[in-house]
């Protein structure tokens, strides 16, 4: 499974992510920079850090997770 991480600091200078699940690829940089962009613009999300004031990057994190059968 592979999920989408956008990373931001916050006004205390912690680090802060949202993870979204599946995203659409090929992934397109301009359009999740304009994401992160109108996120910080319009104050949408807050942390116990406080608000979100930079965008710090954005990566896909894929992750493979196998059943163990177990008796």
């Amino acid at each position: 499974m592979k999920t989408l991480q956008l990373q931001f600091e916050n006004a205390t200078g912690g680090t802060v992510s949202i993870t979204l699940d599946n995203p659409t690829e090929p992934v397109n940089p301009a359009a999740i920079q304009a994401a992160q962009d109108t996120i910080i613009a319009q104050n949408i999300f807050t942390s116990t850090g406080g608000d979100y004031v930079k965008v710090k990057g954005a990566k896909i994190i894929e992750r493979n997770v196998t059943d163990i059968a177990l008796s």
